[in-house]
């Protein structure tokens, strides 16, 4: 399980890293800037992460028939998976541009709002190459193949860190773009990524051979069908879980800017200590996924289990880290003593919810190991909308704790979270029958 984790937790916390380094490299243009760039980012992941999501059902598809040593089904869904996320894109585009066209009745502090209009505009532009991205990278995983997402998320930051470096301040002779040249910086790494992950996919089946080389495409409606199947609710609970947390960054973005960029600052570390978990998942849906192609249902079991063992162990040893060393993680963000006091408090409860957290992510991919994407989106829409994000609206706004209490709510959405999908998935496990998923399609 280590083995398969290992790599994609560190391309997680790459992939979350690049969001780490935006809002250190727009710090010194103000708690506007970040508040901007930050709420901007959250935001468009909110509408993309739904494309994104669809492509989650490839963990499963590819891995259950990698598992039953079918690599030319493999390909096949590789295939669809990218026309899939071609159709994709172009919506999500329509989307986050029609909310762009809203932004001037949300409520925004006048600062903010001047800055994060231009920068959503040029950040809807990295649409495309991220579907193909996560298309790539949830193949590659499927087939056990995790080293060159992690190479590509590392050198990413590179990538995106000389973008900024360059555009924001107006280095190498190009003009100081300020935020803007952070969007900037943003889309072109995406590109990057893309565009790598495709490189290391031709390698990757020059060096498996003729069975991952000579697969012709043709149309299977029935296998867009199982992907869709899959890969629908999966983004359902992804996008409801992603857009409580950017639904509180627009109710904070209604708030100063101090607090607004307190939240962001905050919101970012509680995210990049969750990218372990989040990794641990994928890798636990792989080897769930596999166990279930290979038609060893105590191996599938035992995986999920060990799963979320691990990631209790890790998330509960983060919570303890943030507890002991808040100011620590947020001096290299601010010295404002304003946002440091805010952020303080933050990091408290953010450390408070570690363990459940992590459990409701790793459960979420032991749950989609077995073809089950349904039961985490219906708990999401219960725990995060129903019961966290009202209750941190009127700790915000009607009991005066203002993001503190947005926060205190979305705490209470992950506990419930957690506890549901373990209850869920011990159920699941006791009764789990190896045919609950079906065989890989005929070619």
């Amino acid at each position: 399980m280590l083995r398969l984790a290992g790599p994609v937790i560190l391309a997680e916390i790459g992939w979350m890293s690049m969001g780490l380094v935006d809002t250190i490299m727009v710090s010194p243009l103000g708690p506007a800037a970040i508040g901007a760039s930050g709420m901007s980012n959250s935001l468009f992941f909110a509408v993309a992460v739904f494309g994104m999501g669809v492509m989650l059902g490839l963990d499963a598809l590819v891995a259950n028939s990698y598992g039953a040593g079918r690599l030319d089904d493999c390909v096949r869904w590789l295939k669809h998976g990218v026309l899939v996320a071609l159709i994709v894109a172009p919506t999500i585009m329509l989307i986050f541009y029609g909310a762009l066209t809203t932004s001037g009745r949300w409520g925004l502090h006048p600062a903010v709002r001047a800055l994060a209009q231009p920068y959503m505009a040029i950040l809807g532009l990295g649409a495309a190459p991220l579907m193909l991205y996560a298309t790539f990278r949830r193949y590659l995983q499927g087939i056990h193949a995790v080293r060159p997402v992690m190479v590509a998320l590392v050198t990413a930051n590179l990538v995106n860190v000389c973008g900024n470096w360059v555009l924001i301040f107006g280095h190498l002779g190009v003009p100081a773009l300020g935020v803007n040249g952070s969007a900037w910086a943003t889309v072109g790494a995406r590109v990057y990524m893309a565009a790598f992950l495709g490189f290391a996919i031709v390698r990757e089946h020059r060096m498996r051979g003729a069975a991952h080389v000579h697969v012709p495409f043709a149309f299977d409606a029935v296998r867009v069908r199982r992907l869709l199947a899959l890969g629908l609710p999966a983004a359902s609970q992804v996008t409801l879980e992603v857009g409580v947390f950017a639904a509180v960054s627009a109710l904070a973005g209604t708030l100063d800017p101090v607090s607004l960029g307190a939240h962001q600052i905050a919101l970012n570390i509680a995210a990049l200590a969750f990218m372990v978990p989040l990794g641990l998942s994928s890798a636990a849906a792989v080897r769930v996924g596999y166990a279930v192609g290979t038609g060893d249902g105590h191996r599938a079991v035992h995986a999920g289990w060990t799963a979320l063992a691990i990631g209790a162990t890790i998330t509960g040893t983060v919570g303890i880290a943030i507890v002991l060393a808040p100011r620590p993680l947020l001096r290299p963000f601010t010295a404002d003593p304003q946002l440091l006091s805010i952020g303080v408090r933050l990091l408290w409860i953010a450390a408070a919810f570690q363990l459940f957290d992590g459990t409701q992510a790793v459960a979420t991919g032991v749950l989609r190991g077995i073809g089950d994407t349904r039961t985490p989106m219906v708990v999401n829409v219960i725990g995060h909308w129903a019961l966290g994000l009202p209750a941190g609206w009127a700790l915000c706004f009607r009991y005066g704790r203002g993001v503190v209490g947005l926060w205190v709510g979305l705490s209470i959405g992950l506990i419930f979270v957690a506890a549901v999908l373990t209850v869920a998935w011990h159920w699941k496990s006791r009764a789990f029958v190896v045919p609950a998923m079906a065989a890989p399609a005929a070619p």
